[in-house]
């Protein structure tokens, strides 16, 4: 495993004194879409501290854990998140405090006892993976050292390749075109700086494409990516390519594409609607397209290329592009076990996307990575739409040794400073900072 186990827990390694919960406080904070979202502090016996902020997705799995929010349409349209802060503070609190930090699994054990419902409706995932990430953080300050080595031990100096948002449609886009995201992979990278560099350039490249084509930039959509009106969704492979090139990189040998349809969002009635082209594809027929756009594009990763419940239509998509493609499972799986072995063994998908706030522990987050490295499903550690400050993602990424991590855009402070936390640590690694594409 490329991370700690917890007998072998580098925060109960030479931890002779105890770290115990002593106080909690939560609050109600802004994402980065003006959202209200919590944030939770935990301070330990020892003074130590740790603090965590909550993110929030707008294209969501049906079988996500729940946020909880007011429904109070007097306060930011009932999207408040004051009842999430009240459990953190009445009834979180007094159930973990006296509980030892470094003992992850059972404080989230304790919580999800607690809650006592499947999707942590009751107390709030939202509320629940604020105090699970904020005491993480607090049982690494208590023994001195960075979250990403007290979650995944001395195994923990791999870092992940970046999927960087350049151009975003979909509800990230405002219904623009129909496909989500279109991302950048780079391929010639010899480490993540030198990734995000290359990153860099495509995205400046694209604007110039754009004006060049006389395209309206429109702004940028949530993850930062422009935001174009296109006249198909094919120009996105299009404009990618060119943007590519334009960067002085070989499409295909030096940065590849990456697309999340995102396809639930257009799956109705057994159908795959395409509104912004008036178009409309069964499961067989999407599947071609998407096989066309692998045959004539650089394309090497492809996530949610189907809708969350066409499990017959995964197989087939797996059958065909599994050997050629990275398949992404994000609604499919929503990062949750039992959704990840019905995968495994229906042949459906060979990659999963993580997202702390689909299963709403820490623990539960490393188990789920833990069971896909055990089927051979790659990685790839993902931010939200709505994001946060908070650079957590960027630790579990490097503790879990995940081959890609996908953040969003090079644009905007709460997706850079997960990035900026990423180049923190291959600096504090040195020449043990490993990076290479899996």
């Amino acid at each position: 495993m490329p991370f700690a186990e917890p007998s072998q827990h580098p925060l109960r390694e030479g931890n002779r004194r105890m770290a115990r919960i002593a106080y909690l406080q939560a609050r109600e904070l802004l994402d980065s879409r003006g959202n209200p979202t919590v944030e939770v502090d935990v301070f330990l016996e020892d003074g130590a501290h740790g603090r965590a902020m909550v993110p929030s997705g707008a294209s969501t799995g049906r079988h996500e854990v729940l946020e909880l929010r007011d429904g109070d349409s007097t306060r930011y349209f009932g999207r408040g998140t004051r009842k999430a802060i009240q459990n953190v503070v009445r009834e979180i609190a007094p159930a973990l405090l006296g509980m030892e930090a470094n003992d992850q699994q059972a404080v989230d054990r304790m919580m999800i006892a607690l809650d006592g419902t499947r999707s942590k409706s009751r107390l709030g995932a939202n509320a629940i993976l604020g105090v699970s990430v904020a005491v993480a953080r607090a049982a690494a300050q208590s023994v001195r050292v960075p979250l990403y080595r007290a979650l995944g031990g001395q195994k923990a100096q791999r870092l992940p390749v970046p999927m960087v948002n350049i151009l975003s449609g979909g509800v990230h886009g405002g219904g623009n075109f129909d496909l989500q995201d279109f991302m950048v992979i780079p391929l010639r990278a010899r480490c993540f700086a030198e990734a995000l560099e290359d990153a860099v350039a495509v995205y400046r490249s694209m604007k110039g494409v754009l004006q060049k084509r006389g395209i309206d930039l429109a702004g940028v959509a949530d993850e930062g990516g422009y935001a174009p009106r296109l006249a198909s969704n094919e120009a996105g492979f299009d404009l990618m390519t060119e943007a590519i090139e334009h960067a002085g990189l070989e499409p295909g040998g030096e940065a590849a594409i990456a697309v999340d349809a995102a396809a639930s969002q257009f799956y109705e009635n057994g159908s795959y609607l395409l509104a912004s082209e008036g178009k409309s594809f069964q499961t067989e027929e999407w599947i071609e397209r998407l096989e066309g756009w692998v045959r004539r594009y650089p394309v090497t990763c492809i996530e949610d290329g189907l809708a969350e419940e066409d499990w017959e239509g995964w197989r087939r998509l797996t059958s065909r592009l599994g050997e050629q493609c990275r398949l992404v499972g994000d609604d499919l799986f929503v990062t949750q076990a039992d959704r990840l072995l019905r995968g495994v063994a229906e042949g459906a998908a060979n990659a999963i996307l993580v997202k702390m706030n689909q299963v709403g522990t820490l623990t539960e987050t490393l188990d789920v990575v833990r069971l896909a490295e055990m089927h051979g499903y790659a990685t790839v550690v993902s931010a939200r739409s709505g994001e946060t400050e908070d650079d957590t993602l960027a630790d579990l990424a490097v503790a879990t040794g995940a081959p890609f991590i996908k953040i969003g855009s090079i644009t905007r402070s709460e997706r850079l400073a997960k990035y900026n936390r990423l180049l923190r640590i291959e600096e504090e690694l040195g020449p043990q900072a490993a990076y290479a594409l899996p």
